[in-house]
């Protein structure tokens, strides 16, 4: 006999359109059972053999709940690999390989950690188990991800100033962000083709024709971009280049936000200095912190050149390489220049930053 309570659940299950079919079909069994049916006519009813049926009547006689429906556990195998060695497994993944448990292995794989295993406790397991001790705790000691800290002491300060510059620069001033980009001209030795999926088919093989450099300076109100491209990235070079920067801007004050790299500073020959002089000290120059020069806006154009131009294309030299890129320029300033929505989260041990441009 089964209560109210149990015959509603086992009711429910029964007409479930969710349940395991497993379920519905033991609750159908049970409920027919019930009503005294014979167990050949619940067979009949439920498509079982008269077997299953009884199984499940005697089952749930000996303990009418719900859950006496579901499958007992099981044993299973018992485990091949012992915990203790589990555990050594996860241990050595953990931990760079040395020279002696891993020679000339800077990262694990699968076969160093079961060579290394077998040294350190005798044990021996294939690569397959390995992976799958691995999978099991996810663990992916063959990945590796790179980071750069910045060192520099006033990184939160240099931020701030320059996010301050983004968003709200001095009344009619300029910010001007400025950097080099070195460029190769590299040709590809067979044409592309485009091939099935319209799947781009290039061939891997390129000749170098000589090596160049864009100086590029990003409007960060407008988004026009200034380039020049040039032999060499020297200070000789870049101070030209400024003095075109100054024409363009005759009266106007100009933030000029870049890098430290070494030709950004005055030098022996007070480069900077000089150059500010000559224009009536309207420039003001604005350094990133150390080893965050991705704060600077132009990256951000740089990329874009990169993708549309660099990436994929095939130069015949310098010459060719250069009409490319200043032909984007131009393309860019006249049909898809625009402000960047730069964003820069910053956490500090001090403060918090979120600012956006």
């Amino acid at each position: 006999m089964m209560n109210a309570e149990v015959r509603a659940e086992i009711t429910r299950h029964a007409s479930s359109a969710k349940e395991a079919h497993r379920l519905v079909v033991r609750a159908g069994i049970v409920l027919h059972a019930s009503e005294g049916k014979a167990d050949a006519e619940v067979a009949g009813l439920m498509r079982v053999s008269a077997r299953t049926v009884g199984e499940w009547r005697r089952r749930f006689s000996a303990d009418p709940r719900v859950d006496a429906l579901k499958d007992a556990k099981r044993s299973g195998r018992p485990p091949q690999v012992a915990l203790a060695t589990r555990l050594e497994v996860v241990k050595l993944a953990c931990n760079r390989p040395d020279g002696d448990k891993a020679p000339f292995r800077d990262v694990w794989t699968q076969q160093s950690l079961a060579d290394a295993l077998l040294s350190e406790t005798g044990v021996s397991l294939s690569r397959s188990e390995v992976r799958r001790i691995l999978h099991s705790e996810g663990l992916r000691p063959h990945r590796v991800r790179q980071w750069l800290h910045s060192p520099d002491p006033d990184f939160a300060e240099k931020v701030a100033r320059i996010c301050d510059l983004y968003l709200s620069p001095p009344p009619g001033a300029v910010v001007l962000c400025v950097d080099e980009k070195p460029m190769q001209a590299l040709a590809r030795k067979h044409p592309t083709r485009i091939g099935p999926c319209a799947v781009v088919r290039r061939e891997f093989e390129y000749e170098r024709h000589g090596t160049c450099a864009l100086l590029g300076g990003l409007d960060v109100a407008s988004g026009d971009v200034i380039g020049e491209v040039v032999p060499h990235r020297d200070a000789d070079a870049l101070v030209a280049y400024m003095h075109g920067v100054a024409a363009r801007y005759p009266d106007r004050e100009v933030h000029v936000v870049w890098d430290n790299l070494n030709i950004h500073y005055d030098g022996k020959d007070a480069r900077w200095t000089e150059f500010n002089r000559a224009h009536g000290g309207r420039f003001r120059f604005v350094y990133t912190p150390l080893h965050a020069s991705w704060v600077n806006q132009v990256e951000v154009w740089f990329s874009i050149l990169e993708r549309c131009v660099l990436r994929h294309g095939s130069f015949s030299g310098v010459p060719h390489l250069a009409d490319a890129v200043l032909g984007f320029i131009r393309h860019w300033n006249a049909v898809e220049s625009h402000p960047f929505r730069w964003t820069f989260r910053g956490r500090f041990e001090q403060t918090r930053l979120v600012r956006a441009a």
